[in-house]
C-alpha cells in the first residue's frame, strides 16, 4: 500500500454538541425522507394512477436506495476537494428544491423528478455531515457524537409518522397533510442552512489543504488495508441493509398477530420500533463506545437482533413472540450496525480521502438494496419461516464479517488509527 501523508494530530478538547447536532440532522433529514415518500406513495398510487413499475423505479432511485447511492458518491469526493462546509451548507438548498417539487406536485414526473432530486442531496449530505462529527469531536468521545446523528436518525420517522398520523388521519387532511410532511423537512432544510452558515470548517480538513501537503490519489483507497476496510464495512453495512430493507414484509403479520387494526396502532408500533433504539444508542453506545471493545459492542448488537429475527423462523407467532421480537430487533438494533458504519467509516481513512471513502461505502450499500428492491416482491411471495430464515441468514453474514474485521479504535486520534493502518 502506498504510503499517506498524515496530517498533524489535531487535538480539539472542547464538545461542540451544538455542531454535532447540526451536522447530524442529515439523519433526520435522510430518515425522514425515506419514510414520508413512502407514505406519500401509498396516497399518490391512487390518486394519479401510478403503476407498479413506477413505484418501484421512483423506491429504488429516492433517498433510500440508487439515488441517495450516487449522491453519496459525489457529495464524498466534492467535500474532499472543496470541503466539508460548502458541501453541506449548500447541498440543503438542493434537497429543499426536491422536495418542494414534491410539495406542489400534479403529475407523475414532477413525483419522479422531485424523489430523484431528494435522493441525490440526501446522499451528499451524508457524508459531508459524518466526516465532520468525527474530524471535529475530541478523541475520548468522537463515538458519543457519532451516536447523537443515530438518535437523530431514529427520531426523522417518529416525528413523520406522528405528523402524517395527525394531519391525514385525525385532522382528515389525506394528500394535503402528505404534502405538509413535506414542506416540514423543507422548513427543516432551509433553517439548516442558514444555522450551518455560522459552523467553521473541519480543522483537519483545512490541515490536508497546507500548500507542503501531497494530497492521496483516490486509487489509494482500493490499496491494502484500506482495501480491505472498505470490504469490511459493506459487508457488515450491506448485509443489515438487505436486512432492514426487506424486515417490512413480516409487519402485516406482526400487526395481525398483535391484533393490530387502526393506522394509529400500526404507527405506534413503528414508533416502539424507532424508540427502543433511541434509548438504547443513548444508554449503551454512547455511553459506552469511547470506552469498551468495539468488536465486542457489535457481537453483542448482532447476537441480539439474530436471535429476534430467528424467533420468526422457530415459533409460531404469538403475542409474546412478536413482542420479543419487536424489543430485542429495535434495543439491539440501537447499538449496531449502522451506529458504527457511521463510526468506522470516518476512522478508517485517511482525512484527505475520508468523505471519498464513506461516499463509496454508502453509495454501494444503498445502490446494492435499490438492486434488491427490484426482486422485494418474490420474496414477498416466499414460505414465512423460509423468509424469516433468509433474513436471520443476513444478519448473520454482517456478523461473521464483524467478527473477522470490525476494529476497536476507541480513545485512539484519527491520526493515531492512520499510523496503525500504515503500519499493518
Amino acid at each position: 500500500m502506498s504510503e499517506v501523508e498524515v496530517i498533524h494530530d489535531v487535538h480539539i478538547e472542547k464538545d461542540d454538541w451544538k455542531g454535532t447536532i447540526l451536522a447530524g440532522l442529515a439523519n433526520y433529514i435522510d430518515s425522514g425522507s425515506i419514510v414520508s415518500g413512502a407514505a406519500a406513495l401509498a396516497l399518490w398510487q391512487s390518486i394519479y394512477g401510478l403503476s407498479d413499475n413506477l413505484l418501484g423505479l421512483i423506491a429504488a432511485f429516492g433517498p433510500n436506495a440508487i439515488g441517495a447511492g450516487i449522491g453519496a458518491v459525489i457529495g464524498g469526493w466534492l467535500c474532499d476537494k472543496l470541503g466539508r462546509k460548502r458541501i453541506y451548507q449548500y447541498d440543503m438548498l438542493v434537497y429543499a428544491l426536491g422536495m418542494t417539487v414534491l410539495v406542489f406536485a400534479v403529475a407523475p414526473w414532477m413525483i419522479v423528478l422531485g424523489f430523484i432530486i431528494v435522493g441525490l442531496a440526501v446522499g451528499a449530505d451524508i457524508p459531508a455531515s459524518w466526516s465532520l462529527i468525527a474530524e471535529e469531536a475530541p478523541d475520548n468521545s468522537r463515538g458519543k457524537h457519532s451516536g447523537v446523528a443515530q438518535i437523530l436518525w431514529n427520531l426523522g420517522p417518529v416525528v413523520v409518522l406522528l405528523l402524517s398520523l395527525l394531519l391525514t388521519d385525525f385532522l382528515g387532511l389525506g394528500e394535503l397533510g402528505a404534502r405538509l410532511v413535506f414542506a416540514h423537512l423543507v422548513v427543516v432544510a432551509l433553517g439548516l442552512t442558514l444555522l450551518r452558515r455560522k459552523m467553521h470548517e473541519s480543522r483537519r480538513w483545512q490541515e490536508t489543504q497546507a500548500a507542503e501537503y501531497k494530497v492521496p490519489p483516490v486509487s489509494t483507497l482500493f490499496q491494502g488495508r484500506y482495501l480491505v476496510s472498505i470490504l469490511g464495512l459493506v459487508g457488515i453495512y450491506g448485509f443489515w441493509n438487505l436486512w432492514a430493507g426487506t424486515n417490512g414484509l413480516f409487519f402485516p403479520y406482526l400487526m395481525e398477530t398483535l391484533g393490530v387494526a387502526t393506522h394509529a396502532q400500526s404507527i405506534a408500533l413503528q414508533c416502539l420500533n424507532f424508540g427502543l433504539g433511541m434509548i438504547s444508542n443513548y444508554v449503551i453506545f454512547m455511553k459506552f463506545v469511547d470506552k469498551v471493545s468495539h468488536r465486542g459492542m457489535f457481537l453483542v448488537s448482532a447476537i441480539g437482533q439474530i436471535a429476534g429475527m430467528s424467533l420468526l423462523a422457530i415459533f409460531p407467532l404469538s403475542v409474546p413472540i412478536v413482542l420479543l421480537h419487536v424489543f430485542l430487533l429495535g434495543f439491539f438494533g440501537g447499538f449496531g450496525a449502522q451506529s458504527f458504519f457511521q463510526l468506522w467509516s470516518a476512522e478508517m481513512f485517511p482525512t484527505a480521502l475520508r468523505s471519498t471513502a464513506q461516499g463509496l461505502c454508502f453509495a454501494i450499500v444503498r445502490i446494492a438494496l435499490g438492486i434488491f428492491s427490484f426482486f422485494v416482491p418474490l420474496l414477498a411471495s416466499t414460505d414465512f419461516t423460509v423468509l424469516a430464515w433468509i433474513l436471520t441468514g443476513f444478519l448473520a453474514i454482517s456478523a461473521l464479517v464483524g467478527l473477522i474485521w470490525a476494529p476497536s479504535n476507541a480513545g485512539k486520534s484519527l491520526e493515531q488509527i492512520q499510523r496503525e493502518q500504515q503500519a499493518s
